[in-house]
């Protein structure tokens, strides 16, 4: 039940970020009518451009064994093994690129739906295959009946087209004693490579039509609920709350590290209760003022209490620290439009002091 319900929540479609996890754990679509397809069209390319080189050269090369079948001794079984051996390597050589051309099309017709990729967690025992309620589900669920009706599909097809490849052949079987080997190959040939090129086309229809149910099916069984989703992008982008106290602790970080700034200040000018802006200033170390700390209200008290602690100047200028704060950054020179008021100032007070 608990199942089901999961099921029904999954409404959304899977992200790109979903797709590329199932493949690199090896859940990929794959069409198994494809491969089927691929070696199929080159049983039709080899019987239609091929076959009548292919059966030349093995009937030349077996002339050539009769011819010189009274050279060969059949009197041990070890003679007749060797005269077996060599008709079957005379064979396997000519039959070998026919058989590799097959092998190579099948590959292709799976390669060409997805690259390789080595996934050890295919190979690994999973108990549900054994599962008597799954195996019911794979059995009369969707994807079983979609099986079921391409298997129908392909029996009914085959059927109709041997039904039609016997009414042809059987009048050149019946010609056959009347007419010339060469053309009765040619007329055998020629009945079977348009049978094989029927089969072609509809393999086609079947493969096409299946590779766009497995497309649909490996999608429909990576949808994703709400949830999900949200997981996903909160993995994507830090999780907001774990974001937030990171930014609260590194914010946390910089003010400790401003507030151990300030007994280093040579001024503190302050609003004097709203704002506060520490500025150090050394020459020649500083070419002009620099903001070693700024704050308001409670962060700005705090400054005053630890410039006052540190005996560093407090000085009150309401307009020039209102209008400094909101240009100035911490651990940045002071802009240029401040120079000559900040210098009237340190100038003032080193007076005092004097």
């Amino acid at each position: 039940m608990a199942e089901d319900e999961d099921k029904d929540s999954k409404t959304e479609e899977p992200t790109e970020k979903k797709k590329q996890d199932a493949v690199e754990k090896g859940q990929t679509a794959f069409s198994k009518e494809l491969p089927v397809l691929f070696t199929l069209t080159a049983i039709t390319a080899i019987i239609g451009f091929a076959a009548s080189g292919l059966t030349a050269n093995l009937k030349s090369q077996l002339e050539i064994l009769l011819d010189r079948a009274g050279q060969y001794s059949l009197s041990t079984t070890a003679d007749t093994l060797l005269v077996m051996t060599r008709y079957f390597e005379v064979t396997m050589v000519i039959l070998a690129p026919v058989m590799l051309a097959l092998a190579f099309a099948g590959l292709a017709g799976s390669l060409a739906q997805n690259p390789p990729r080595m996934v050890l967690k295919r190979i690994q025992p999973e108990f549900s295959r054994v599962s008597p309620k799954k195996g019911f589900e794979r059995m009369f669920g969707s994807k079983g009946w979609a099986e079921f009706f391409k298997v129908l599909a392909k029996i009914v097809f085959t059927g109709a087209c041997v039904a039609i490849f016997a009414g042809n052949i059987m009048p050149v079987l019946a010609e056959g004693p009347m007419t010339s080997s060469e053309v009765f190959l040619t007329q055998i040939g020629r009945i079977l490579f348009g049978l094989l090129f029927t089969m072609v086309l509809a393999m086609t229809l079947i493969a096409v039509a299946d590779l766009l149910w497995t497309n649909r099916e490996w999608l429909k069984d990576l949808r994703m609920s709400h949830k999900e989703i949200r997981d996903e992008l909160k993995q994507a982008e830090g999780d907001p709350l774990m974001k937030a106290r990171m930014q609260s602790v590194a914010r946390e970080r910089s003010r400790k590290r401003m507030m151990g700034s300030v007994p280093n200040a040579t001024l503190v000018l302050t609003n004097p209760t709203h704002y506060a802006i520490a500025l150090r200033y050394n020459p020649p170390t500083d070419r002009a003022p620099v903001v070693v700390a700024k704050g308001t209200d409670l962060i700005a008290q705090r400054i005053k209490d630890i410039a006052i602690e540190h005996d560093v100047t407090v000085h009150e200028n309401p307009p020039l620290t209102r209008a400094m704060y909101k240009q100035v950054s911490v651990d940045q020179v002071i802009p240029p439009e401040f120079f000559e008021a900040v210098a009237e100032i340190i100038v003032y007070l080193n007076k005092k002091r004097v």
